[in-house]
């Protein structure tokens, strides 16, 4: 399975919308660095019909060294988590959208 860049992002905006190659990659960029300053700040974003980005505050917790056994604590930090849509589950697992479970 490949992994899509943003590259392969600004192309597939530039074969789409019709903007020129540099217009579509400084586009992708705006996009990006919006998604990220709005997460950075703590804030949920959510893109219709594809899914949720949260950041989650999570506590300190005891963690153990698997080698030696060693107890050690792991701080408290943020992590960004994703939550797909119905829509975007729908279409990964090719059922019609809007299917009941």
């Amino acid at each position: 399975m490949n992994t899509v860049t943003r590259a392969q992002l600004a192309e597939a905006i530039y074969a789409n919308v019709g903007l020129s190659r540099n217009e579509s990659a400084a586009l992708l960029e705006t996009v990006l660095e919006r998604i990220s300053a709005a997460l950075e700040s703590g804030e949920p974003v959510k893109i219709s019909a594809f899914g949720t980005f949260l950041v989650r505050q999570k506590g300190q917790r005891v963690g153990r060294n698997p080698k030696t056994g060693v107890e050690v604590p792991i701080l408290p930090r943020k992590v960004l988590s994703f939550r797909p849509s119905q829509v975007l589950k729908a279409r990964i697992n090719n059922e019609p959208v809007g299917a009941e479970e």
